[in-house]
């Protein structure tokens, strides 16, 4: 048995865990990792990195598709799916490398197995570390951190057989492509697989309980989003829900009611996209003061359980559900741990939320709708982006720039983005929130021409009758 003592374990090492690893280290912290699959995570490995190469692929061979539009020419294009999948698991692989350099680099040590909280108080946390049904080392620790992540809700008669009914794993490396696919939830996840599938070559249907699709972002972006994806093609049922599903020998029949109006779709797969749950499960929460709601563990603004010494942080946690919302918690948390002068804790208002799908979409604050809702007198920008030259240029004229002030204070409450490379744009109204700043800052911000960003500083000018190219 391998004993050991740490001033923090942190079990699990995701984007949450590993980063938060690396600061503690930072920080004079004695400590270590447990890890019972992949460093990086569901995120490195199976989530935002790999789909993200995918889409990539997608992307590149849309334009090829359309290289007449920019006086090119391009014979006989196909794709090799093979490589295809092959490049987005390379890529993951080369960054799940990284992190262990990086927690070696940092003197973190990894342990390989399943962690699981096994009693002490405050002061003297342990945490056994289980491989192939054998317990090999017991970690003391003053403080543990659970950061275990989260996994694909299945719906009863929605399970994952692997073969027709896909998780985004199954999703993530197909072995053939499918002529028809049906996507059960039009959140991130869902959307940017139907976005994937359908630019190469698949018939989609998307299928979302909600009233639209991406319903967590504003009404107008949402608007815009389903009319660019059905323009591609795409089927979009919303306001419906998958009532049955019969399978055949290499097909799927969903009986699907939108209304009290059923009709049956019949495709090769279905990806189920209907959210995740907490991984609370088998990690020693039994008998202690944890408190777990709806799969997630609840905290307070410091990421503190209501057992003393343990924390959690990262989709464990709850929502929002993000990579980048992970690490910053994590970091919160293990600085306050340290002793430092934490001020502020995280403000979920000031996260970006980003959905690769094409055309992209990006957003950050309170939708138009939530700041009314919220009792504020709101002034709102738009500008589209036809009226850009850069956006012209690049032969993507169509999207929107969104922008939602405080009417009395000008303070920004929302920026709402559709449209190429809004997920690298929103950055900069992510800034100008944490920043507290007003529109006049905004508007006397030189942005730099030609570039997509000048639709950031019109969509502002609008909000005050001030745009110039509109």
């Amino acid at each position: 048995m391998d004993k050991q003592s740490f001033d923090l374990v942190i079990i699990g090492a995701g984007p949450g865990g590993y980063v938060t690893a690396i600061r503690a280290a930072q920080l004079g912290l004695k400590t270590a990792v447990v890890e019972a699959n992949h460093l990086g995570g569901i995120c490195l490995n199976w989530g935002c990195i790999p789909t993200k190469a995918l889409l990539r692929s997608a992307e590149i061979y849309h334009y090829m598709n359309h290289a007449d539009a920019y006086g090119l020419s391009a014979d006989k294009v196909g794709f090799d799916l093979e490589k295809v999948v092959a490049r987005s698991r390379a890529v993951s692989k080369q960054l799940n490398g990284g992190v262990g350099h990086l927690l070696k680099k940092n003197k973190v040590p990894v342990f390989d197995g399943w962690g699981k909280l096994a009693g002490g108080g405050a002061g003297a946390r342990k945490v056994t570390v289980e491989k192939d049904g054998k317990v090999f080392a017991e970690l003391t620790a003053k403080n543990v951190i659970l950061a275990t992540g989260a996994r694909a809700r299945e719906l009863p008669g929605l399970e994952i057989d692997k073969k027709l009914v896909w998780s985004y794993r199954e999703a993530m490396v197909p072995t053939e492509m499918p002529k028809s696919l049906i996507v059960v939830g039009s959140g991130a996840i869902g959307i940017e697989f139907a976005s994937f599938y359908r630019t190469m070559g698949a018939d989609v249907t998307v299928v979302e309980v909600m009233d639209r699709v991406l319903p967590v972002e504003d009404a107008e972006i949402s608007k815009l989003a389903e009319k660019a994806f059905k323009k591609q093609g795409m089927t979009i049922i919303t306001g419906a829900s998958v009532k049955s599903l019969k399978k055949g020998a290499n097909s799927v029949t969903a009986t699907i009611d939108k209304g009290g109006k059923v009709q049956e779709i019949t495709a090769e797969r279905l990806i189920s996209a209907v959210g995740i749950v907490g991984n609370v499960e088998n990690i020693g929460l039994e008998g202690t003061k944890v408190k777990v709601d709806r799969t997630h563990v609840e905290i307070n603004e410091w990421c503190e359980t209501g057992e003393p010494g343990v924390y959690a942080i990262g989709d464990l946690a709850g929502p929002p559900w993000l990579a980048h919302k992970a690490e910053h918690e994590g970091v919160i948390c293990v600085e306050k741990i340290a002793g430092l002068k934490v001020v502020h804790p995280l403000d979920t208002g000031r996260i970006p939320g980003c959905t690769y799908c094409h055309p992209q979409v990006a957003s950050v604050g309170m939708t138009e709708q939530a700041a009314k809702d919220a009792g504020h007198d709101v002034k709102v920008g738009r500008f589209s982006f036809v009226g850009n030259g850069k956006a012209i240029a690049l032969g993507e004229p169509e999207g929107l720039i969104k922008t939602v002030f405080d009417a009395k204070t000008g303070e920004l409450l929302g920026a709402h983005m559709i449209g190429a490379e809004v997920t690298e744009l929103i950055q900069g109204y992510s800034i100008s929130k944490t920043l507290e700043t007003t529109e006049e800052e905004l508007m006397h911000a030189v942005f730099p021409h030609p570039t997509l960003s000048e639709m950031m500083h019109e969509s502002v000018l609008d909000a005050y009758g001030r745009v110039i190219h509109m």
